[in-house]
């Protein structure tokens, strides 16, 4: 029986309940990236050329997360959800995919933004994988799509 993973990194709250309706539709466990210094308002403040989410983005410094996803071999499918920053995903992703093993799992990248697209965000974060996994789809969700659409998405992975 195949299993599926839910991952997702929200500071705001908007990624949270999209990675929540995925997980629903899609059946998975359900697992939040959390950064080991929880971020604030002012953190990822991105008009804020000093604020942290510039300083990591720009340094491509990796970000330190707390907890890990017990069993991560057991699942066959993982939806990793995240807010476009700078049109890719955040350092705190890319940690997060460093630090496991993708050998023979399924990979959909989904993300909230209020006006980019996903860009070449899978094209970024491949190498990260190690040679491992496989990015079958990458897509940006905005605030106002509807259930349906999330459902139609999800249903064409798995």
């Amino acid at each position: 029986m195949s299993r599926t993973l839910t991952v997702y990194f929200s500071p705001g709250g908007n990624t949270a309940k999209l990675a929540k309706a995925v997980a629903k539709v899609s059946e998975s466990e359900l697992f939040e990236i959390k950064p080991r210094d929880p971020y604030t308002p002012g953190d990822i403040k991105w008009t804020n050329p000093l604020a942290r989410c510039n300083k990591e983005k720009l340094g491509k410094k990796d970000v330190p997360i707390e907890g890990t996803v017990e069993n991560f071999g057991d699942f066959d499918t993982v939806f990793i959800g995240f807010p476009i920053w700078y049109y890719g995903a955040p350092n705190i992703i890319s940690t997060f995919v460093k630090s496991y093993s993708w050998e023979g799992k399924k990979v959909a990248l989904f993300a909230t933004s209020g006006g980019s697209d996903i860009g070449r965000t899978a094209e970024k974060l491949l190498p990260c994988f190690n040679g491992n996994g496989e990015i079958k789809a990458a897509k940006v969700f905005r605030p106002s799509e509807n259930g349906e659409a999330v459902r139609t998405w999800v249903m064409g992975i798995l």
